[in-house]
């Protein structure tokens, strides 16, 4: 065996070469045009099933990956979709959505980049994001204004996306308007007789963007009946729920709507521990329609939230992105409908 002497300690490593398309191409034995239809998972071209796995196979021996920036001046625009990420903690399903939303944009030859929430947000936020010149944005949440909106595109931007509750002047609007939540539940709810609503209300911080809305949607549902509305201030806590279900045969309360299904797990079983039976003494109903709710015992009712596929979503960007001058859209995307199980 011939040992190969390595360079003294101080003396630094040689800095190994890049790999580009061009070895790819001639390790997998095609042209350079080819491995980039390959690689950036273009349907246009047909290529043969083995071709496209010599290619991959030569990249993965390789170490070789496209670069987006050079890819992006070759085309005379980004393909970066910039993520700025939620300032409110993302629960499953949110989580889901998005992770099927960045899928579908890769497909469609996009690079997504996810922005960390550290530092200033909205239209100063967007100072920020604009120096990545991303050609879309979308962004979660509130916060954004015109200003935000304006900046970005001057930046290169073609098309900016909110999803909340409102829509901002000039950027696409994917609205999701959560007081539809509270307001199935409540109505379902009154609909099985009970009139002393408790409605929990999460401490945490960043959720007030879904929990006042689905407060709200509570209140207008039963607004002009017999019904009574509780706010139930709750932290995502063991101890905080014992307390809560304390007292809870002073609160006067015959259901709750515990925001989701993981407050009200937490509630639920706070409630039973403390002698409460549900749903006999309270009903309890959550939102998000987790597998989870469905092993409790009593199985826990739920709000389940219909969010648009991110299929579907990746399209509307990649069409808006292909016609920059067009007047922004607004798409209601979140819908609800209740799932009747035991604990109600």
């Amino acid at each position: 065996m011939v040992q190969i002497p390595k360079p003294p300690a101080d003396e630094p490593l040689a800095p190994r070469s890049v790999p580009t398309s061009a070895d790819v191409a001639r390790l997998a034995g095609v042209s350079r045009a080819t491995v980039s239809y390959v690689l950036n998972n273009a349907d246009a071209v047909r290529i043969s099933e083995p071709t496209r796995r010599r290619v991959r196979e030569a990249a993965r021996e390789l170490g070789y990956v496209p670069h987006a920036a050079a890819r992006s001046l070759r085309a005379g625009r980004s393909r970066t979709v910039l993520m700025p990420a939620p300032s409110f903690p993302a629960g499953p399903l949110y989580s889901r959505f998005l992770s099927e939303l960045q899928w579908a944009l890769g497909r469609l030859d996009y690079t997504v980049v996810q922005y960390g929430t550290a530092g200033a947000h909205g239209d100063e936020a967007a100072r920020a994001w604009a120096e990545l010149r991303p050609v879309a944005v979308l962004v979660p949440g509130s916060g954004l204004g015109p200003q935000g909106v304006e900046i970005l595109k001057r930046s290169g931007a073609r098309a900016v996306f909110t999803l909340g509750p409102e829509a901002v002047e000039g950027a696409h609007a994917l609205l999701m308007d959560h007081e539809i939540v509270g307001h199935r539940a409540a109505r379902h709810l009154y609909g099985r007789g009970r009139r002393g609503i408790g409605v929990v209300v999460p401490a945490e911080d960043g959720l007030g963007i879904f929990s006042t809305p689905r407060l709200e949607g509570v209140r207008r549902a039963v607004r002009g009946t017999d019904a009574t509305v509780t706010e139930l201030p709750l932290a995502y806590d063991e101890r905080d729920a014992a307390r809560v279900a304390a007292r809870w045969g002073s609160l006067g309360l015959d259901a709750v709507f515990a925001y989701n299904d993981e407050y009200a797990m937490l509630l639920m079983r706070a409630l039973q521990d403390a002698g409460t039976d549900v749903p006999g003494d309270t009903a309890v109903i959550g939102a998000d329609d987790l597998m989870l709710g469905r092993l409790l015992r009593p199985r826990l009712s739920t709000v389940h939230l219909e969010l648009p596929s991110g299929r579907d979503l990746a399209a509307l960007v990649d069409r808006a992105v292909n016609d920059p001058g067009a007047a922004p859209e607004r798409h209601e995307v979140l819908g609800a409908a209740v799932v009747h199980r035991e604990s109600t």
